[in-house]
């Protein structure tokens, strides 16, 4: 079933809109989630309340694409159940790919007082669009959906030590970008 007609189940209010977002992208949102939260009993909790979110946004809105809307949401309740996890603790494994990042962004006081969250994020993807297709996908596999690097590595059939050094060069790029354009880093 394609998306169109998932969201027209979602419209028409039929439980079936449920079971085939489920059916389509369930393994992926699972993923993510659980990428972020390293548990799998609190990934499937975010699943579920994702396909809520849906639910109870679906009409009025009619996302397009219905898959990066469904990841969005997944991977906000992700991190929100994950910085309720480790409010005092650290989780090492969705950490280190923001302890990589951290380098290139301010912290989060500096960026509100140079430029707000918006502006920062336009000037992300304005970033990953110069990149090469290959990049981009690394960027945000790694950044957006948490991918370890094990797991790019073997994506992209290469060493985890190439994939840490092109991570680290575009990281790089990204940070004289961001500084090139007046964000203090």
């Amino acid at each position: 079933m394609d998306d169109r007609q998932i969201i027209a189940l979602f419209l028409e209010r039929s439980e079936q809109a449920v079971t085939e977002l489920s059916s389509k992208y369930g393994t992926l949102c699972t993923r993510v989630a659980t990428n972020i939260l390293n548990d799998p009993q609190d990934a499937e909790e975010c699943v579920n309340d994702a396909y809520l979110g849906v639910w109870n946004t679906v009409p009025p809105r009619e996302p397009d694409p219905l898959v990066s809307y469904l990841f969005r949401i997944v991977r906000n309740l992700a991190l929100k159940r994950y910085r309720h996890n480790v409010a005092a603790k650290r989780n090492s494994i969705y950490d280190v790919a923001l302890d990589e990042l951290e380098g290139c962004l301010a912290a989060v006081g500096l960026v509100e007082e140079a430029l707000d969250a918006r502006e920062t994020a336009r000037l992300i993807n304005e970033f990953l669009a110069t990149l090469e297709k290959e990049q981009r996908v690394l960027f945000v596999r790694r950044y957006w959906y948490a991918d370890s690097i094990g797991e790019l590595a073997t994506l992209f059939d290469t060493s985890r030590h190439q994939i840490s050094v092109r991570l680290s060069r575009i990281r790089e790029k990204l940070k004289k970008h961001l500084i090139k354009e007046g964000v203090f880093v």
